[in-house]
C-alpha cells in the first residue's frame, strides 16, 4: 500500500531541484544566449522582406541584430530572463537570488537603451512571445521602422 502525499509534502517536492549544484550549473550554461530560435525565426522574416542586418555591431548591448544605415538594434528578449509581464513566473526556489537577477537584466536593459539612444540609435525590444506568435508582424513592424529611419537620414 503507498502512502498518499500530503499536501506540504507535494509542495516540498515540488519545489526541490533534483539535480545537483553542479549538473545545474552545467544545464543552465547551455541555455543558448544567442542564435535562439524566435531570434532565427525574426532574422529569416526580415531578410525575407529583403531587409540585410548584421549580427555583429560595436554598440551597446550587443543587440541580435542591426540595422546600420537606419541606426536600428534589435534585441528579442526572452520572457523568463527579462520578466516578461505575461509570461513572467518567479522560481519557486531561491526567489531572492532570481528576483535580483531579474531586477538586475531589467536595470542594465534600460542603461544600455539609454547608451543606445544617445549615440543616436533605435534600440527595438520585441518579446520572443511575440516572434512566436506572429512573426511576420514583428518582421513587417522592424521593416517599417527601418525603412523610415533610412528615408530620415
Amino acid at each position: 500500500m503507498t502512502k498518499k502525499a500530503t499536501s506540504n509534502e507535494s509542495e516540498a517536492s515540488a519545489s526541490t531541484d533534483v539535480l545537483t549544484p553542479a549538473q545545474r550549473a552545467f544545464c543552465m550554461s547551455h541555455n543558448r544566449g544567442k542564435d535562439t530560435k524566435p531570434e532565427i525565426l525574426l532574422r529569416s522574416a526580415c531578410h525575407a522582406l529583403g531587409l540585410r542586418h548584421r549580427l555583429k555591431a560595436n554598440i551597446p548591448g550587443r543587440p541580435d541584430f542591426v540595422y546600420m544605415s537606419s541606426k536600428v538594434a534589435v534585441f528579442v528578449d526572452g520572457c523568463f530572463w527579462h520578466a516578461c509581464p505575461v509570461h513572467y513566473q518567479a522560481p519557486k526556489t531561491r526567489a531572492e537570488f532570481w528576483n535580483e537577477k531579474r531586477q538586475r537584466n531589467r536595470a542594465r536593459d534600460e542603461a544600455v537603451n539609454a547608451q543606445l539612444i544617445a549615440r543616436g540609435w533605435i534600440p527595438l525590444r520585441v518579446w520572443e512571445h511575440d516572434v512566436k506568435a506572429d512573426v511576420e508582424a514583428v518582421a513587417c513592424h522592424i521593416a517599417e521602422l527601418v525603412r523610415e529611419r533610412s528615408r530620415e537620414r
